[in-house]
């Protein structure tokens, strides 16, 4: 999980790049807190990228959000073995996958990765890259 740096900013403000390793640690049906909303904030823009091709399995899902049992507000069963093209906003809570605020929040929130993959152990390489654009208007109060 890393904050994007000033001179960095651009359309994204939280980056993490999960390889295999980290997928397999996450384990089948597991979560990993990977940013947090804060208190006044919400998410504008989430995308993920496969990166490096996963290698050992044709069926590693994933989902991104804020309900630690099914963090699907974001990036809803995303099947990454399938992806041709990086995908942004098919969560629950986006619309059409327009780009607009949501999850609003008036408290500190988790944002959670989900994997879902029977043969997760098997994987021996591949890369995800998740992007998230939060907004914190509680910096300016």
């Amino acid at each position: 999980m890393a904050k994007v740096a000033i001179n960095e900013l651009g359309a994204f403000t939280d980056v993490v790049r999960l390889d295999f390793n980290d997928l397999k640690a996450i384990g089948n049906g597991g979560s990993l807190v990977i940013a947090k909303i804060p208190a006044y904030g919400a998410v504008e823009l989430a995308g993920v990228a496969e990166t490096v091709a996963v290698v050992g399995s044709s069926s590693l899902v994933i989902d991104v959000g804020t309900t630690s049992a099914d963090p699907d507000e974001f990036i809803d069963a995303l099947d990454v073995d399938a992806m041709t093209v990086p995908v942004f906003n098919t969560g629950d809570q986006f619309t059409s996958g327009y780009s607009k605020a949501v999850k609003a929040v008036a408290s500190e929130t988790e944002v959670y990765v989900k994997v879902t993959d029977a043969a997760i152990a098997s994987i021996t390489a591949g890369e995800v890259v998740i992007g998230l654009r939060i907004i914190d208007l509680a910096k300016f109060a």
